[in-house]
């Protein structure tokens, strides 16, 4: 997938999430039941996790592309670099 492309679905997708935060915000305003604001809780986080799903595979292809067209500790730097966005983003998610 393009670069352009990916960014037009992440944009696509963080507008719906923010449609669904709207929408939960309203849950609670208008006092819905409990269940169902978690399971539109749930819907939104999943739907979160996705975005940052689509971020990492994105970050991934580059850094291999990067390794790739470089050589010996360039390699391993891009390597390393993945490796803690990955490990910092596990630690959040």
């Amino acid at each position: 997938m393009n670069k352009e492309r990916q960014k037009k679905e992440i944009l696509a997708r963080l507008r719906r999430i923010e449609g669904q935060i709207r929408g939960l915000q309203r849950m609670v305003e208008e006092g819905a039941a409990c269940q169902d604001i978690l399971m539109q809780n749930a819907a939104a986080t999943a739907a979160i996790k996705k975005v940052g799903t689509i971020i990492i595979q994105t970050h991934l292809e580059e850094c291999l592309k990067r390794s790739k067209e470089a050589s010996g500790v360039q390699q391993e730097e891009s390597l390393q670099e993945f490796r803690e966005v990955i490990s910092k983003y596990m630690d959040w998610a």
